[in-house]
């Protein structure tokens, strides 16, 4: 079950910040591209949008950036370098407003200052395969999924500060097998963690406890095409980028499809919700290397968590 209070709160703040945003009435579910084609690399990925509404993706122009659309514009520029090697293939902000981007050439979590200037490795491990994709709870912990492509297995890793500050991580431990783990989102409750697998084209979900995934419960399995990142909303429902049909697919929690939402081109890699009142879903498009949008009826989670936190 949700957490009623968590989202009368976040629909509390998602309000505040709607009532004082003049926000244009577009047509729901209904996407438009949103930067010039060829800004982005193939590599296009880890979509995410910070408090100001800002939008951040990484391989702008080429491997081993950081791109920035700003709020209203209609171009991407520059907003940082990787170290030489590191690339980046997702984004996330805590609840601080902090940046984190996983490198998977390097198997680091950077740490990358408000201006783009410092870029610190805030955890490294030799054990990861490759640091895929990202999401964070509440507390800070960062869940980041770990796939091996060649042996068609992965992993879930957690890494947050210990009680000296410590920051650690460590290979989750779950009841079942994994495959190739690729997208990964908390439910708004931060109780339930819901896996993609790109080989197998199945979600899963497990209850988080501690270092544990248990109760490994099939959400959906997609009889064709590739799946590749997912979010989720306020109420549960998710939403996962059907890459090679061109397509953003929304589940409910029980994993019934409620829709799938055209796009304008075939290979969407990832999405992020920002926005004025966080119903705006932007799409990286590997075909193209552009970003699109369409708006939604509901906010993501962790636009909700961020505007909680802003009101605090």
């Amino acid at each position: 079950m949700l957490n009623k209070t968590f989202l009368f709160f976040c629909e509390l703040a998602v309000c505040w910040i709607t009532a004082s945003c003049a926000i244009a009435q577009e047509a729901k579910f209904q996407s438009r591209q949103v930067t010039p084609a060829g800004e982005y690399t193939f590599g296009i990925e880890g979509p995410a949008v910070d408090g100001s509404g800002n939008l951040y993706v990484v391989n702008f122009g080429k491997p081993g950036t950081i791109g920035k659309l700003p709020a209203g514009a209609s171009q991407s520029e520059l907003f940082a370098v990787l170290p030489e090697g590191s690339v980046g293939n997702a984004i996330r902000f805590d609840r601080d407003g902090r940046m984190f981007v996983a490198d998977y050439k390097k198997h680091n979590i950077f740490l990358v200052s408000a201006d783009g200037k410092d870029v610190e490795t805030y955890f490294h491990s030799d054990d990861f395969n490759q640091p895929n994709d990202m999401t964070i709870a509440t507390d800070g912990t960062i869940y980041a999924s770990d796939p091996h492509w060649k042996q068609h297995d992965g992993q879930v890793w957690r890494i947050g500060k210990s009680s000296d500050g410590a920051v650690t991580g460590e290979r989750m431990i779950a009841d079942r097998h994994m495959s190739t783990t690729n997208g990964i989102d908390l439910s708004p409750d931060g109780k339930t963690l819901y896996v993609g697998e790109s080989d197998t084209r199945e979600i899963w979900s497990y209850r988080i406890d501690g270092s544990h995934l248990l109760s490994p419960t099939l959400v959906k399995r997609f009889d064709d095409f590739d799946i590749d990142g997912l979010r989720t909303d306020t109420a549960g429902d998710l939403f996962v980028a059907r890459i090679l049909k061109g397509t953003i697919a929304v589940l409910n929690p029980q994993g019934k499809l409620k829709r799938e939402i055209p796009l304008n081109a075939r290979e969407p890699t990832n999405l992020a919700f920002g926005g004025p009142d966080g119903k705006t879903v932007f799409v990286t498009q590997r075909k193209g290397g552009f970003v699109e949008s369409f708006r939604t009826d509901r906010p993501g989670r962790e636009t909700c968590l961020r505007a909680c936190s802003e009101r605090k």
